[in-house]
């Protein structure tokens, strides 16, 4: 069966993406860009004191896959821990390249990730789909100190 990789739904997530201002100030930062297609996103994290996103900002500059993860993560974010926001990015970039189904914590915050089931078949869309998750869990990770792997 061949299923479109964007549905009216991923078009419809594409056009919705939340919380779609940088923050002034942010707290942290991260731009994240994909050699594959080009897609840029900047991030701005501000953590609370106890280290859950209180305030997200996102310029997203990506094709509409792109878009709609910025969105699913958009409707999220707030609340999450850095390492959650980690564990989210990793989690899903494993479920992409075929690492069994979407492991239920994955889905229950981000249930729309499912829309991406036809993309886990085309590899060369699976840095649309995480560069969002990527640039807030590198921001999160700055926010709060810690080491960002394959940065300076």
């Amino acid at each position: 069966m061949n299923v479109p990789l964007y549905t009216p739904e991923i078009l419809r997530l594409a056009v919705s993406i939340p919380f779609q201002e940088r923050l002034l100030p942010p707290c942290s930062s991260a731009e994240r860009r994909s050699a594959v297609c080009g897609s840029v996103v900047r991030a701005d994290v501000e953590l609370g004191p106890d280290g859950r996103v209180i305030r997200f900002g996102q310029q997203v500059e990506a094709c509409a896959l792109g878009q709609a993860s910025a969105a699913i993560l958009g409707q999220a974010v707030l609340g999450l821990t850095v390492a959650e926001l980690a564990e989210a990015h990793r989690l899903l970039d494993g479920w992409l390249k075929g690492e069994g189904a979407l492991p239920a914590w994955l889905g229950q915050r981000f249930g729309d990730l499912l829309l991406f089931e036809a993309a886990r078949a085309v590899p060369g869309r699976h840095p649309s789909i995480l560069i969002a998750f990527e640039a807030a869990a590198t921001a999160a990770a700055r926010a709060a100190g810690d080491a960002v792997p394959g940065t300076s």
